[in-house]
């Protein structure tokens, strides 16, 4: 059995591979562009990958492939019809970040609404030293406490977000395609229009494409802060830069961007000074106790297609 690892390097240099060894000869490589993944796969019967596209153009290149192992739980970088008219079945990973990334919304969120950056700035550029007061209080932040949060898409992470900011006192709305009994369940208008705080966790798909755009985020409260950590098509990354330039919205936090890493074009390059954004670079899924989880289920993945048991197959 020939396993090929794609990318290795997007789950961390610190991450132990080893573990795929027991189902066979393991062939990994730190990074593959499109064109080297085509000669990489050939002699492939299992691929584990998570950034590499794996269209036609890759995977008709692989004759003997069976598994596509996804180290994520999204699998749009997949072409799916085109594996299920191949036979190669597709395994992605589930549930593995909750944790991490619901920490890392939740510290999004709670850096923006107290004005972090700038209460840490005061005294890291010397300020405060040189201060007569004993305190700082400008910029004016506010309690999470009685606010109102909105979460598009309630998956898991979408679920650990809302217990956690219900805990701090929130108000929670939330945009689901199938309603909740336990949490209150509006439309995508009703949680821009009442939400001070918007966090998006669905997954990407042609329904949810720019979704927000520049009509949404008019919809906002002017002192609103939106936070996407699913994927970066889901909204119009131009408006959303302008938003924050305009003053349309009070703040934005994001971690992932339809082009990843940003090119120097990208509008987002255009607010990097700015106190109200916070921009981290495709982390918060990965926390080592969250990239081991991923790998593992990996393995397990691939021992239940093995056994002939299905597990995570995504087709």
């Amino acid at each position: 059995m020939n396993i090929v690892i794609l990318d290795y390097k997007t789950l961390g240099d610190d991450l132990d591979l080893s573990g795929a060894e027991k189902f066979g000869k393991v062939i990994k490589y730190p990074t593959s562009t499109q064109d080297e993944a085509k000669h990489r796969v050939k002699d492939a019967d299992i691929i584990i990958v998570n950034k590499v596209k794996m269209v036609e153009d890759v995977v008709k290149n692989a004759p003997n492939l069976k598994l596509i192992c996804e180290t994520a739980t999204g699998y749009d970088n997949i072409d799916i019809a085109y594996c299920a008219s191949h036979g190669i079945k597709v395994a992605n990973t589930p549930a593995y970040s909750t944790s991490c990334v619901a920490q890392v919304t939740i510290s999004m969120a709670c850096s923006l609404m107290t004005h972090l950056n700038e209460y840490r700035d005061f005294v890291h550029n010397g300020f405060y030293q040189k201060s007569i007061s004993a305190n700082m209080l400008e910029p004016v932040y506010h309690e999470l406490e009685g606010m109102t949060w909105g979460i598009i898409g309630f998956g898991n992470i979408g679920r650990r977000v809302a217990t956690v900011a219900e805990a701090l006192g929130c108000n929670i709305l939330v945009n689901k395609r199938t309603p909740v009994s336990d949490f209150e369940c509006v439309d995508l208008e009703t949680i821009l229009k009442k939400s001070d705080i918007i966090s998006i966790h669905c997954p990407l798909s042609s329904e949810t494409r720019c979704m927000i755009s520049k009509a949404q985020l008019e919809m906002m409260k002017k002192d609103a802060i939106i936070i996407n950590v699913a994927r970066g098509a889901i909204w119009d990354e131009g408006a959303v830069a302008d938003a924050i330039l305009n003053g349309t919205i009070g703040g934005m936090a994001c971690d992932v961007f339809s082009v990843e890493p940003l090119p120097s074009d990208h509008p987002f390059n255009k607010i990097l000074d700015k106190e109200n954004v916070i921009l981290t670079p495709h982390m918060a899924w990965g926390s080592f106790e969250s990239r081991t989880r991923c790998f593992n289920t990996v393995l397990s993945n691939i021992e239940a297609y093995l056994e002939g048991r299905e597990q995570n197959l995504v087709r």
